[in-house]
Parts: structure tokens; sequence; C-alpha cells
């Protein structure tokens, strides 16, 4: 910033702070921050893209791990490609922590509403730990708040689900993989567009509903469609849906109109996985039909408010 500027701003703030330049910035690179609600510390971890620039406001993309997971496996590179994505695509990537026992946060769930484990049994206030990153955020560095967005593997796109229907007051989108919509209620705000990306052959969460042949839980999950249905209604989107890619072994499409979009992205294999990624345990590979973090950027960058 030259000397001009810096004048400038500091005249500016002088009279009334305008955030996105009185903020100083978090410099590009990886951070590891924590929050306290309701007297539990809560860790999470940010990385901050090198386009960050002086007084410059940035989408932030929450990523949420799947059941048992942490925020250090979704962080992984080789498993889900999501630092190079921030990379690729310009925004804060921030990995919470879900509620764990254990020292470290390890074998972490979400309360997703009939969703999962310690988390869920103990009514973990999981939607106030996200509101309470999103705000800390907002104050280490400058945020867009029209393009903050929400996306989860499994339990964290349950989440996610979940984050849409009492949080849609800040969160713009949200796209879940492999975890359908598990909330006990759901009166959002303000419209949220979805997206859902799910394989056909997911044997945790299955694609049309029910308990899951090796699901670590004893949860009926509620199925794509259903999912996909609800979110049309909430969003006043058309009930017909338009195919919008079709390649080898996947398919997208979406519910258009109304207030916000309901997209649904569908793979013929890869299981319970994250597609264009690989899985934690075991290392097998997801579908490679399509790449979840560019197909959900791409849904993203489309669908910030105005």
């Amino acid at each position: 910033m030259s000397w001009f500027r810096r004048l400038m701003v500091y005249l500016l703030c002088s009279v009334t702070c305008l955030p996105a330049l009185c903020r100083a910035n978090l410099a590009s690179g990886d951070y590891a921050f924590e929050v306290n609600v309701g007297g539990e510390t809560r860790e999470y971890l940010v990385h901050v893209p090198k386009q960050v620039g002086a007084g410059q406001a940035l989408p932030m993309v929450l990523v949420l791990h799947g059941g048992m997971g942490n925020m250090q496996v979704q962080a992984t590179e080789r498993f889900y490609h999501q630092i190079s994505a921030a990379e690729k695509h310009g925004y804060i990537a921030v990995f919470p922590n879900g509620y764990s026992r254990l020292p470290g946060g390890k074998f972490a769930t979400w309360n997703a509403g009939n969703c999962c484990g310690p988390a869920l049994k103990k009514q973990s206030d999981d939607v106030g730990v996200i509101r309470a990153m999103i705000q800390a955020m907002q104050q280490k560095t400058a945020i867009d708040a029209n393009r903050i967005f929400v996306d989860g593997m499994s339990n964290g796109g349950m989440m996610a689900y979940r984050l849409a229907c009492e949080l849609s007051g800040t969160i713009s989108a949200i796209a879940a993989v492999a975890g359908t919509d598990n909330t006990r209620q759901c009166l959002p705000s303000k419209p949220v567009a979805i997206l859902h990306i799910h394989a056909k052959d997911d044997d945790h969460v299955p694609f049309n509903g029910g308990p899951g042949e090796k699901s670590m839980t004893d949860v009926s999950f509620n199925s794509v469609p259903a999912t996909i249905q609800k979110w049309v209604k909430l969003n006043q989107a058309n009930p017909q849906a338009e195919r919008i890619l079709e390649v080898s072994g996947a398919y997208c499409e979406v519910h258009r109109g109304g207030l916000a979009p309901a997209q649904l992205c569908v793979t013929d294999s890869g299981g319970h996985s994250w597609p264009g990624g690989s899985k934690p345990r075991g290392g097998e590979a997801g579908s490679t039909a399509i790449d979840a973090n560019d197909v959900i950027w791409a849904f993203f960058n489309a669908n910030g408010r105005h």
C-alpha cells in the first residue's frame, strides 16, 4: 500500500471506520484459532489464499468434516483438496472441529438434528459454535458478508443443512456431500441456495434413505429425493428440474426460480466419498466423474447475496 493510500485509510478511519479498509487482513497462510461457547472451547483451522490484498473482503467457506473425523482430516489436501481449491478460487477456507470428548478433538461429530453420535446425545450447541466462528473471523479479517458459505461431508453435510435452517440470515448457500437433511425443524428467515452431491451406491447414507449398511449409527436417514423436495418447497423453486450436466458416470440438475435454487448432482459410483477426493479410511478414491470442489465453488460463486 502506498504512503498516500495509507494516509487516506487513516483519515477515513478517523472519521468513520469502514470495515473493509480499517481491519488489518490476515496475511495469506494457515492459522489455528479457537472460540468458547457455553464454557466449551472449540478449535478451527483457517487457510487464507495468496489472492488476499489490503482491504479486500474475500468470500469465506466453512468446511465441515464427517462424523468421527476432525478439522485436520478435512483440511488434509490429499483427501479433500480443499486448500488447493481455496487457492484456485480465491476464498478463505475455515475448518471447524465438531464436538469431541477427546483431547485434540479427534472422533468428532455434529449435532445435525437426528444425527450424530456424542454431539447429538449431548445436544451440543454446534449452531452457536459456528455462529461464533463466523463472528470471530469477521473481526479478524475482511469477509464479504454476502458470500459466506458452508459445505460438508456426511455428518458435516447434515450439519450444513441445519445451518441453512438456523443461520440463514448469515449463510448464502450450502453444499452437502453424502449427507442428507435430517433436521427436526426448519424455519429459515432468508432463502438459502442448496447443492446436494450424492453417489447412488452410498452404503453409509443411502440415496433412497433408511439405515446405511455400513453406517456407524442406527439412524434411518432421510432420502436424497425427500431432501431436495423439501428445499424446492422451502425455496419456492420450480418443481420441474432442469438437467444442466450429463457426463459419463454423473449428472446434475437444478430447480430454478423462486427464492433460491436447489441443485442435485448424482454420481453412479464412489460410495460414501467426496468426488474428486479420496477416503481417509481405506484410502479409496471417490468418483472422478465430477470434481466436487469445482462444482461447489461454481454454485457458491453464482449464489452470493446482493
